[in-house]
């Protein structure tokens, strides 16, 4: 045997021990056995909340995912090895975390949609609070003053916010008003919604006097809280789309503004509608601007520009903070109100899915 043979040997002599110590080629857990343990975790976890406190959901995933992670991670030890069980144990975390969130999503969900639907019937959608009091009456009034509202917000707000952006983005060049545009919408994005709701009132004041309440001051103060998210969302969406598709429509000899028309927008519109969307739903649902600008009434008004008008939230809000004697019909239109506002905000994200599916480029060949 020659020297270089023996040497070789050696090698695999010395490489078997430390592949056994690392645990490869040991066996692997079956699927069912992760499902097994962590059905038999969470019952045992729900006996031992149950037992020395009460029934309680967090409480029992807690526990649950704790007994898990322990279990899981002595199991794989000793069937694969530790970097499987290293591997698991992280996996539950991250699991549990994930189900810790969902609690007060679902819970939120499913306790509007069981107290909403109460007065969920047809009377409450094409009645309003004119006159009533106690039993009956809608939100005919207030669902209307919402859509008047967040329409004038959106007619204003999505025009202003997607120019600046395209100023940002192809004419900004990182020159001083671009910078200055840049760090007055980062500002904006964290103000506080009744900050733009006094900003509104205090502008209008000076124009038509104090106490006045009308729509279109809801919308402005609206628009302040609406327009920095429109700007955020085009402006990442039009930064997305590949310069390489600037530079050939400029070699045809197309103006930028065209391709900027043709070219640049169509490429973003998914990504465009999704960020509209998400501010729609940012502002649909605020309460205090609207209790300062807007007010409150009873009587259906659709003229934005002509007197108080009735928005969801306030209606709402007032359903719960001033109820009349018996509360509970006050309180079941509370629920409906805001079973209402979540539906118009889920049929805003389907409209969204359904932009992006027909008007975003085809990738296809």
């Amino acid at each position: 045997m020659t020297i270089t043979e023996h040497d070789q040997d050696t090698t695999n002599d010395t490489d078997e021990p430390s592949l056994e110590a690392s645990g490869r080629g040991q066996g692997t857990l079956p699927e069912w056995v992760r499902w097994a343990v962590a059905a038999a975790s969470l019952a045992v976890g729900g006996l031992l909340v149950a037992f020395l406190w009460k029934v309680n959901i967090p409480f029992t995933v807690i526990v649950g995912a704790l007994i898990y992670v322990v279990a899981i991670y002595l199991i794989s030890r000793t069937v694969e090895s530790q970097r499987h069980a290293v591997d698991r144990v992280v996996t539950g975390v991250v699991t549990t975390m994930f189900l810790l969130s969902l609690i007060p999503l679902i819970s939120l969900v499913v306790t509007v949609v069981t107290k909403g639907a109460e007065r969920f019937d047809a009377q409450f959608f094409t009645y309003s609070m004119r006159g009533v009091l106690g039993e009956g009456g809608g939100a005919y009034h207030a669902i209307m003053g919402t859509l008047v509202i967040t329409g004038v917000t959106t007619l204003i707000s999505v025009p202003i916010g997607i120019f600046a952006a395209i100023y940002l983005v192809e004419y900004g060049n990182k020159n001083a008003i671009s910078r200055a545009l840049t760090f007055f919408v980062d500002v904006m994005t964290g103000i506080p919604s009744i900050v733009a709701g006094l900003f509104a009132v205090a502008l209008f004041t000076l124009f038509l006097g104090p106490g006045t309440r009308m729509g279109i001051i809801g919308a402005v103060a609206l628009t302040v809280l609406m327009i920095p998210v429109v700007v955020k969302s085009t402006e990442e969406m039009l930064r997305l789309v590949p310069n390489e598709l600037r530079e050939a429509s400029y070699a045809l000899g197309v103006p930028k503004w065209l391709t900027i028309s043709k070219v640049v927008l169509p490429t973003a519109i998914a990504g465009i509608a999704t960020g509209v969307t998400l501010a729609i739903a940012r502002v649909i649902g605020e309460t205090a601007p609207l209790l300062v600008t807007v007010g409150t009434t009873d009587s259906t008004n659709l003229n934005p520009f002509d007197g108080r008008m009735q928005t969801l939230p306030v209606y709402a809000y007032y359903s719960y903070a001033t109820p009349g004697i018996p509360r509970e019909p006050y309180f079941a239109r509370m629920w409906a109100a805001a079973l209402t506002l979540m539906l118009i905000v889920m049929a805003l994200n389907v409209i969204a899915r359904l932009i992006s599916k027909y008007f975003a480029p085809k990738t296809g060949r």
